[in-house]
């Protein structure tokens, strides 16, 4: 089975601050954008994973860590998943970075 790769661009690097989130549409999906201050770029999506929801794009950033902005759950920027004591996980998408502009990898 032939496996096809969608790159879409979502934004500009130099416009994207760092520890701010951004939201944006893919496709069907809302999704939180983030740069950290050593420049990597993590995409989220944009729903707390805890059950009264969310939107993780307002919440603080802390190294490789988004808070949720509600509930204050320490969740991974790198893989989603909601640190101890907490438990649960947000879906993570693959990003690159080409020429200032920043791609969802679907």
């Amino acid at each position: 089975m032939i496996e096809t790769i969608t790159r879409i661009p979502v934004a500009h690097f130099a416009n994207v601050k760092p520890r701010a989130g951004y939201s944006i549409k893919v496709d069907s999906t809302e999704v939180a954008l983030f740069k950290t201050t050593n420049g990597l770029v993590y995409a989220l999506e944009n729903r707390s994973p805890h059950p009264k929801g969310g939107v993780l794009s307002e919440g603080l950033v802390s190294g490789e860590y988004v808070y949720c902005p509600v509930y204050d759950w320490k969740i991974s920027l790198i893989d989603g998943k909601v640190q101890a004591p907490d438990e649960g996980q947000v879906r993570t998408f693959k990003v690159e970075i080409k020429e200032d502009i920043i791609f969802i990898v679907l």
